[in-house]
């Protein structure tokens, strides 16, 4: 990540949630602010890509279409992300990852997050962002990211973070993530009127 601009707020808010589709919701979630190696940072992002494309198979029985000309069977890849999700969820108990992040409201697109922090963060501070995507998935969305403003707030820190820049890929699945959760929020609503 590159050190960014001093950026305001107003800035911030723009250039996260700008014109694209933006999501407002409770989530257990926590920055962790810490150096990150690049090798660290391709990590991170190529298993958040696996972890979005395994919960889209999941939750909408979306195919990967590998091939155009032999459509996949939606059960057999509804049973392959299943199993691309217990391989994450054994992982993550061997590296005894149980942290119990507190629910937070965020506001959050494919770009970054608004969220309010416990701890002071400073412009241009990395680490990552560690997010519970699912209701039924205890494992977290882990994305890098970096500060991009931040305000004092009572006895916290309201921030903007930024997503590192991925592969297309994956910034097409966490685009995707955002709307099927804002899909099913409006599903919800519409019920209960």
């Amino acid at each position: 990540m590159t050190d960014p601009v001093p950026m305001t707020p107003e800035q911030a808010r723009a250039l996260l949630f700008g014109e694209i589709l933006t999501l407002e919701e409770t989530r257990a979630a926590a920055f962790l602010p810490q150096a990150l190696a690049p090798a660290t940072v391709e990590g991170m992002l190529a298993q958040a890509e696996s972890l979005l494309r395994a919960l889209a198979v999941i939750d909408d029985g979306v195919g990967r279409g590998d091939d155009p000309d032999q459509p996949p069977d939606p059960a057999l890849l509804r049973l392959e992300a299943k199993l691309d999700l217990l391989t994450l969820l054994v992982a993550d108990l061997a590296g005894c990852q149980a942290a119990q992040d507190a629910p937070r409201a965020l506001r959050w697109s494919a770009r970054g997050v608004e969220l309010v922090l416990d701890q002071a963060v400073q412009p241009g501070t990395q680490g990552s962002l560690r997010v519970r995507a699912s209701d039924w998935l205890p494992s977290p969305l882990v994305l890098p990211a970096q500060v991009l403003a931040s305000v004092p707030e009572a006895a916290a820190t309201r921030a903007w973070l930024a997503f590192s820049p991925g592969s297309p890929a994956l910034e097409a699945a966490l685009e995707r993530h955002v709307f099927r959760i804002h899909r099913r929020d409006i599903a919800q609503r519409r019920r209960a009127t």
